[in-house]
């Protein structure tokens, strides 16, 4: 299993940071998603722009400080873990994610594959807040 961790820092209120990260229907920020489809309270799936789906099941969910969800789709299967800690005229934010590849020849390009999203969903996440 692969295992990834982001931190950054925002000059903006953590309350704007938490509905910005958990909204399944305001994701336009997203340049990898083409759509969310909520299943119910705990369930959605993702859609990258290219029609890939990856289902999520949320497995913690405390409003301003920690969101968890397992997710899964064809080629791997993980879990997502993102702290949020109130600081001085901001908020840090703290995500890993570990994931599996079920495919052995993905193995070794899992670890790569986690830093390039991790790295465009910072980058996403702070265009959308500026």
């Amino acid at each position: 299993m692969a295992t990834s961790t982001v931190k950054a820092v925002f000059q903006n209120d953590i309350q704007q940071v938490w509905e910005t990260v958990t909204s399944l229907k305001n994701y336009s920020w997203r340049s990898d998603l083409g759509r969310v489809k909520i299943l119910n309270e705990t369930q959605f799936i993702e859609y990258t722009k290219d029609g890939y789906a990856t289902t999520f099941t949320i497995t913690a969910k405390d409003p301003c400080k920690r969101w968890e969800f397992n997710l899964e789709n064809d080629a791997m299967k993980g879990h997502w873990t993102g702290i949020f800690t109130q600081k001085t005229g901001g908020t840090e934010i703290n995500f890993t994610e570990s994931v599996a590849a079920k495919k052995i020849f993905m193995k070794p390009f899992v670890k790569f594959y986690l830093k390039k999203q991790q790295a465009s969903y910072i980058s996403d996440l702070k265009k959308a807040l500026s």
